[in-house]
């Protein structure tokens, strides 16, 4: 629909937009002009600056101010006689979109017209997927007060707009992938894709394929090309999760991607180019790893040339009561269930409670309460014993625990309670099952025979 406020002898102008394919609305004053684009929407006004004789642009000025204010979404397009025409072009610095002289040529009125429109449709669909990506995601800004956070995010806002490969240091659940989301859709690539790959769930044997395609018959079951990650991600970013379960011959080509910028599918003969930006997290010690020659120290030093590191839950405890309104408003709206509040005694118990399992650990703990808490409220008896305090946690059966005291006993609690089941026990600690049994060894963790797993019996 166009709004045209404008002199318009015989109908020419109406018919000439009508013939475009638009609905036009005729008003006769700027007062009417101002009331229909307050009732209903308009894609564009067509305001004719001479209109009503004697008017200063001052006034037309005012009158773009409330118009903007009334339908700040409505493109703006105004005419002017030869003698106006500097007033015109002034307009454009208070809101106007375009101008053009008047009696307005048909050809060249659809034209400009058009192109606004184009323009003004493109900026409303990247703010809508915007939008929808924050609310989805938290893309715009991670959620957080507290000045550990304050650090990341600035950090985050620093590195966006650079093409440089980043590493995100982290425990398990800190929210790694969302810094890495914040960092793309902050950056110039962010109407590109964001692709994710977490190497700790992909078999050695795959993580090539994965990474970066195939072609038909390079192995058995690839019965067609298939496009990587990399192809996927051209031009925009490629998070890998876990990289520090990726294996040596695969870091080996990594290594060349990011210095070359070209690889070969698996089973191909020729090279394929690609601008991705790597984004990398870890929740290993990465130098550790270098110094026992389980990881590439040529690698290692090409993705850290940007670090950031992101603080466990327990260092940010003014945090929680962010996260737990976001996550409330979310998850209810997921599940379709009525929001619930949290008392204060409750939100006092939860930030009180270390949190192993960081951010991940407290958003599965909301959901859970929210579908199995019945009414509207969580109260303090609602939550489990041992973040009420009636049963001791991980940091208050060990008195003057170290961090790497505490993972140990966690990761022996979880062994325990699947009964040995590694890929279980990852799964709930959020790691992947090469990162758990590196822990286990490291740690000399020792499972009871009594709790292994039994064989399933062989059947005759």
């Amino acid at each position: 629909m166009v709004l045209a406020e404008c002199r318009d002898e015989g109908g020419a102008l109406s018919e000439c937009v009508a013939g475009a394919g638009y609905q036009v609305a005729q008003v006769g004053t700027r007062d009417d002009a101002l009331g229909l684009a307050r009732r209903s929407h308009h894609d564009a006004v067509i305001l004719d600056l001479d209109f009503d004789a004697g008017t200063g642009v001052e006034q037309v000025r005012t009158f773009l101010q409330k118009l903007r204010r009334a339908s700040p979404g409505t493109a703006l397009l105004v005419m002017a006689d030869a003698g106006r025409i500097r007033d015109a072009a002034g307009l454009l610095r208070d809101g106007a979109d375009d101008y053009l002289l008047r009696p307005p040529d048909g050809l060249e009125l659809r034209s400009r017209l058009g192109r606004i429109l184009e323009r003004y449709e493109l900026d409303s669909r990247l703010t809508l997927l915007q939008e929808e990506l924050a609310k989805k995601y938290g893309v715009k800004r991670p959620v957080g007060r507290s000045q550990a956070m304050r650090q990341v995010l600035s950090r985050v806002n620093r590195v966006a707009p650079m093409r440089t490969t980043v590493l995100i240091y982290g425990e398990s659940g800190v929210g790694k992938e969302l810094v890495a989301r914040a960092i793309h859709f902050n950056s110039p690539r962010r109407d590109q894709a964001f692709i994710a790959l977490n190497c700790a769930a992909i078999p050695s044997s795959l993580i090539e394929s994965e990474l970066f395609g195939h072609e038909r018959g390079s192995f058995t079951g690839a019965h067609a090309r298939a496009r990587g990650k990399f192809e996927l991600a051209d031009h925009g970013t490629l998070f890998l999760d876990e990289i520090s379960e990726m294996n040596l011959p695969t870091q080996a080509k990594l290594l060349r991607i990011l210095e070359e910028r070209e690889f070969m599918r698996v089973g191909g003969d020729r090279s394929v180019r690609v601008d991705v930006r790597v984004i990398a997290a870890t929740n290993a010690d990465l130098e550790s790893m270098v110094a026992r020659s389980e990881f590439r120290r040529d690698l290692y030093y090409r993705l850290k040339v940007v670090t950031i590191q992101v603080p466990p839950l327990r260092e940010r405890q003014s945090d929680i009561p962010y996260l737990v309104e976001a996550f409330l408003e979310e998850l209810s709206r997921v599940n379709a269930v009525p929001r619930k509040t949290i008392t204060p005694e409750a939100l006092e118990a939860l930030m009180g409670y270390p949190w192993p399992g960081n951010v991940r650990e407290l958003k599965n703990l909301l959901e859970s309460l929210l579908v199995s808490v019945p009414g509207e409220v969580v109260r303090l008896q609602d939550l489990p014993s041992s973040i009420q305090g009636t049963e001791p946690g991980p940091s208050e059966s060990m008195p003057g625990v170290t961090l790497a005291e505490m993972e140990r006993e966690l990761i022996r609690r979880t062994l325990d309670h699947t009964g040995g089941n590694r890929t279980h026990s990852a799964s709930l600690l959020g790691i992947g099952v090469r990162t758990l049994q590196r822990k286990i060894r490291m740690y000399a963790i020792e499972i009871p025979p009594t709790r292994r797993r039994p064989r399933r019996p062989t059947g005759r």
